[in-house]
């Protein structure tokens, strides 16, 4: 399996890489766009030939469609998620966490990826309570 994990330096799409690895995955491509937290995931698993360390943001629909290649499924984890930050500054969430995943999804079906699982996180919150629940209800909508 060929696996592309958005938020692949994050510390949700960290661990999610090193399991993939681990279970064998003949190729996982790590997308981020914190280069020193890619090259710090590199170096944990010993830069195995299996991995690659993709930078990029998911808010850019060019980089996601160059992203996709030659990948079966994508795991998309990447995402604002510091609720106080959101709640001071919501049109960059709305960039990251709704947009974001629509340019995910839209690359993936644009490449023929037949499988895209989009993450809420470990700090989802109910739509009602935060803008941060807000913004990944949207993207869940889409």
């Amino acid at each position: 399996m060929r696996v592309l994990v958005t938020g692949g330096s994050g510390s949700l799409g960290t661990e999610l890489v090193r399991r993939l690895l681990a279970d064998g995955a003949e190729r996982v491509v790590a997308l981020g766009r914190d280069e020193a937290k890619l090259a710090e995931l590199a170096e944990s698993v010993g830069k195995p030939a299996a991995l690659q360390c993709f930078l990029g943001d998911v808010r850019e629909p060019e980089r996601m469609r160059e992203a996709m290649w030659r990948v079966d499924a994508v795991v998309h984890c990447a995402a604002l998620k510091r609720v106080d930050l959101i709640a001071a500054d919501p049109e960059e969430a709305i960039r990251t966490n709704v947009d974001g995943t629509v340019n995910v999804v839209k690359a993936a079906i644009g490449a023929g990826v037949e499988r895209v699982l989009v993450i809420s996180s470990d700090k989802a919150t109910p739509p009602a309570i935060t803008f941060y629940g807000q913004t990944k209800a949207l993207a869940e909508s889409f």
